[in-house]
């Protein structure tokens, strides 16, 4: 069968709704888009420890701590899920990993910034895992079963972390008045880069139509940023704290929130590397990968006299 029949009956399966397995045949540019997306998915879980990890030993009582450690640890394995489930599509996790860590490889623009407060955490539990849910519930009925089963255990945890975040920022919103002034301030700093979470317009995505096309994506940049928008607005006002956009107003025709323009010079910006903490997240992790190489050598060669020992015995 030439190239040209098995696209049309790959789009055929799509347009029904079936899952696309491992040995199934697909078109050399969906196994590349898949490629993309999911390494980069699996890098941002990874850096996304990061800013987290940097409050564990401050967070304010041994609760906090046990909480935070706990969902540093869930991201981790975020991480691990999904470079298995790229691994499927013949890239290994060495290439993805070394890709961004030493190439040109994204991972997602809003762990480029800073933690500057415990309110921070609180935030980012709410809004930054709030977006995240949003995005990956889409992708838990993505077309490439592997990608797809993988979001099942981790859209569950995702869920529950921004109900923890939810809950932790509603504290500070109640609390004291310099309390209340922190969770308002990282709500101001975090608001944007986490709209901005969602990628470009999709007029100027360069991949949203043709993932579309595939459903490896189900709803665009611009719909999912809206379905954030109208969910998170209504829970801000149910907590007392102010969204930091002047245009914000309910659209009665629509019945959605309209809301002002995402500063797009700085997206682009953080994407190509000069945000706050690009330069940072990546040494840190490159700094882990390379002290951690005698980790990996010793468990690959392991591995290697457990299967020669275990030829040797058949």
């Amino acid at each position: 069968m030439d190239t040209e029949k098995r696209a049309e009956e790959f789009q055929q399966r799509i347009d029904a709704g079936e899952k696309i397995e491992p040995k199934d045949w697909m078109p050399e540019r969906y196994r590349k888009q898949l490629i993309r997306m999911m390494s980069q998915h699996a890098h941002s879980e990874v850096v996304g420890m990061l800013p987290e990890g940097n409050w564990i030993e401050r967070a304010p009582s041994l609760k906090r701590k046990l909480v935070l450690l706990a969902k540093v640890q869930d991201e981790a394995g975020h991480g691990l899920y999904i470079y298995s489930a790229a691994e499927t599509l013949g890239i290994s996790r060495k290439e993805m990993v070394e890709q961004y860590i030493y190439g040109d490889a994204k991972y997602s623009s809003i762990f480029n910034y800073p933690t500057l407060t415990y309110a921070d955490i609180c935030a980012i539990g709410w809004l930054v895992d709030g977006a995240a849910i949003v995005n990956q519930t889409m992708l838990a009925r993505s077309s490439y079963g592997p990608y797809s089963r993988s979001m099942v255990r981790i859209c569950k945890e995702e869920s529950f972390h921004k109900k923890q975040g939810y809950e932790m920022i509603a504290r500070m919103a109640n609390g004291t008045e310099e309390q209340q002034k922190m969770a308002q301030d990282s709500v101001n700093r975090w608001w944007w880069p986490s709209l901005m979470m969602f990628g470009p317009h999709d007029s100027d995505s360069p991949n949203s139509a043709e993932l579309i096309k595939w459903q490896v994506k189900l709803k665009t940049n611009d719909e999912l940023r809206q379905h954030f928008v109208d969910r998170t607005v209504m829970e801000a006002k149910a907590i007392g704290l102010e969204i930091p956009d002047p245009d914000l107003k309910y659209n009665e025709e629509t019945g959605h929130w309209d809301f002002g323009e995402l500063p797009w010079d700085e997206f682009w910006n953080v994407i190509k590397g000069n945000g706050i903490m690009n330069k940072e997240r990546i040494k840190t992790r490159k700094k882990a990968y390379e002290d951690g190489a005698w980790v990996r050598e010793a468990a690959t060669e392991c591995a290697r006299k457990k299967k020669l020992g275990e030829e040797k015995a058949s």
